[in-house]
């Protein structure tokens, strides 16, 4: 036990486990997901809301199998490693507030950190600017982290808490196997399934969930979080988790090279705006928020499996901004930003600045 753990602490166990995730990303794709979104925790999170009926966008509506898996998966690996640890308290509606935002500048970029890597891995150069606006936000960041911005201590608290989401996932996936989709029908008891567009486009239920709970158990082991690659970069000029996110990308691209997948260019793009401005607005308003509540959707899902009732605040916070999303028109589409995308993001980044300035700890 004490091996494997010290192997996945080193460099190359953070490559491997990036290296893991870009492979199997594309071969996810390859087996039925949505091009260049072999995985991505914002627009699986968004299907999911769909699929609860959070939205009647009728083409974003499924249950991800892998979202379940990650949150499950690093469970498993918690309590394996004995690691899990409910705790919870740390300003819950203000990372509800952030998770909200942060899937409404993912949306309008249409990926969250994982889809701009795996973007940019499949050939869509639009992906550029997404990246360099998460990168932005993450370092807008720092300036608050540095100048003493702070959500508060979490508590441990009983073990239920931090059992919460865990059985959430475990009860949607209840929900897809006594609610399995009937063909040719957009529901099946209680669940919405899209019948076109990227929601029908699926790998497997059970490879899907599967590699999930791979991913999941592999991640919590290395605490990988493409948001705090960046961030120790630029704090600490620390590049171990940089190592990582690096390997999910050249692994993705090697993967789709060898698949045939990889496509580049900027126009028509799979699920993907040529918008660049806005590209690179949403993800600043994504990478910002990451930040300020400590880490990527990705590591908020594992942290949630850990028993962080905070991190699970926030990954409520994300479906339910995926429903805010859909439901008033702020999503982006192929064809562009949605009609108040734009208000909402700017709106989303003065909300972002506001919580940074009014929660830095005061120096005597």
């Amino acid at each position: 036990m004490s091996k494997f753990t010290q192997i996945f602490a080193t460099r190359w166990g953070i490559i491997a486990v990036g290296a893991f995730i870009g492979i199997l990303a594309q071969l996810l794709q390859k087996l039925g997901n949505p091009a260049n979104m072999g995985v991505c925790v914002a627009c699986f999170e968004r299907d999911m809301a769909g699929s609860l009926g959070l939205h009647r966008a009728d083409i974003v509506q499924y249950m991800r199998p892998e979202i379940i898996g990650f949150v499950i998966g690093s469970l498993a690996a918690a309590y394996a490693f004995k690691e899990f640890r409910a705790r919870a308290g740390s300003a819950p509606i203000v990372r509800f507030v952030l998770g909200a935002f942060a899937m409404i500048g993912g949306l309008v970029f249409l990926g969250c950190p994982w889809r701009a890597a795996l973007r940019l891995a499949g050939g869509d150069w639009n992906a550029i600017l997404g990246l360099l606006g998460l990168i932005g936000g993450i370092w807008v960041g720092t300036f608050f982290l540095k100048g003493g911005f702070n959500l508060g201590r979490s508590r441990t608290t009983h073990t239920s808490v931090g059992w919460l989401l865990p059985l959430i996932m475990l009860g949607f996936l209840a929900l897809t196997l006594v609610f399995p989709q009937v063909e040719g029908q957009n529901r099946s008891g209680v669940l919405f399934y899209s019948l076109k567009g990227p929601g029908s486009m699926h790998a497997p239920l059970f490879i899907s969930l599967v590699i999930g709970l791979i991913v999941g158990f592999l991640a919590q082991r290395s605490r990988f979080c493409t948001m705090g690659a960046i961030r120790d970069l630029v704090l600490f000029r620390q590049t171990h988790l940089l190592s990582g996110f690096i390997a999910l990308v050249v692994f993705a691209f090697l993967t789709n090279l060898v698949l045939g997948q990889f496509n580049p260019g900027f126009a028509k793009q799979p699920v993907a705006h040529t918008m660049g401005l806005w590209n690179f607005g949403g993800m600043v308003l994504a990478g910002l928020a990451f930040c300020l509540a400590g880490g990527c959707p990705g590591r908020q899902l594992f942290l949630s499996g850990e028993g962080d009732g905070d991190a699970a605040v926030f990954v409520l916070g994300m479906i339910v901004g995926a429903g805010i999303s859909h439901n008033f028109g702020l999503a982006s589409s192929p064809a562009g930003v949605g009609p108040y995308g734009i208000p909402a993001v700017i709106t989303g980044l003065l909300v972002c600045l506001f919580i940074g300035f009014t929660m830095r700890k005061q120096v005597a």
